[in-house]
């Protein structure tokens, strides 16, 4: 799997059980395998990973005093045994079905992808055991793509798929946690960002987007390209605070919610194929919007609303 740590210019509609933010599934069965599966063949992603803060949290974040403090008031001091803690700030992995769970690194390659337990083989299988990965079809490549997006593993693919999953952790509206919850971790000042944006968080010390030709160049996006991707990140995030907004009646959580949710419309309104969404801002109308503007270039609508490089993350 492509190792997209929170939430990279790619991450995809199928909702699993993984700790940054994806939606749990029901199915018991599915349970991350870690990171260090990933890493054996994305070596140049595990990398850059392990120089991200999200790599490094695993050790420090606990510690705390804040942190502490915040895990105490959802229910548990420890943030790694604290159910509210482990849905962001770490990624939970099991060795078998029906085994113990354990906090094994920050958020991680499955944080975005989805838990691999059940499209692990599906991935690494190009045709059959002596068919290598250049010398797949592209008819195999598609059914393949398919079935592992069916059985829960985002692709890079589906880019509101990814922004979407960042959402909910950097917007404090994460589904799998309790409404009451998170207005508690709110009370007890855990951090928030109102203008959180995507192409910042995304582009910086986390970017790994190692394509072919050369699989040696962490590639960086082109203008149309981070046009599009910031137009993405913020329908993403007005349909997060939208919901979340409306999933409680705490004052204080509903006031960042709608900070949010304003930061995001004012962005958008500079575009002109976001009017129907807009008007309905719901997941359905924000993926019609992304179909619309793909192949776009957007940089004349919104390229003055981009991030500066040296603000990146």
């Amino acid at each position: 799997m492509r190792l997209f740590s929170i939430c990279l210019i790619a991450a995809f509609a199928i909702t699993t059980v993984s700790v940054l933010g994806s939606a749990q599934r029901s199915n018991a069965e599915v349970f991350n395998q870690g990171p260090k599966v990933c890493s054996e063949c994305h070596r140049s992603e595990a990398e850059v990973w392990k120089g991200t803060k999200h790599f490094a949290s695993f050790k420090k974040i606990h510690k705390s005093k804040k942190a502490k403090a915040i895990a105490k008031a959802t229910g548990e001091k420890s943030m790694k045994r604290n159910e509210t803690c482990v849905q962001c700030h770490y990624t939970v992995t099991q060795k078998k079905a029906g085994g113990k769970a354990k906090p094994a690194a920050g958020p991680s390659c499955e944080s975005c992808h989805g838990a691999s337990s059940e499209w692990f083989a599906i991935h690494n299988n190009y045709g059959g055991s002596s068919v290598k990965r250049d010398e797949e079809t592209p008819e195999h490549k598609a059914e393949r793509i398919a079935k592992a997006s069916a059985v829960g593993m985002r692709w890079p693919s589906d880019k509101f798929g990814v922004a979407e999953n960042c959402m909910e952790c950097h917007g404090l509206a994460n589904p799998n946690v309790a409404p009451d919850k998170l207005a508690i971790m709110l009370d007890n000042d855990h951090p928030t960002v109102a203008d959180w944006e995507l192409v910042r968080y995304s582009q910086g010390s986390v970017r790994h987007r190692f394509y072919p030709p050369d699989m040696t160049v962490n590639a960086e996006l082109s203008a149309p390209e981070a046009a599009e991707m910031y137009v993405i990140g913020q329908a993403a995030k007005l349909v997060s605070a939208v919901t979340a907004a409306g999933n409680s009646d705490h004052a204080k959580y509903k006031e960042f919610q709608e900070a949010r949710a304003e930061s995001a419309r004012q962005a958008l309104s500079k575009v002109s194929a976001a009017a129907a969404f807009l008007a309905n801002p719901t997941a359905e109308e924000a993926r019609a919007m992304v179909s619309t503007i793909q192949g776009k270039d957007l940089s004349g609508e919104v390229g003055s609303l981009l991030p500066a490089k040296e603000s990146y993350k």
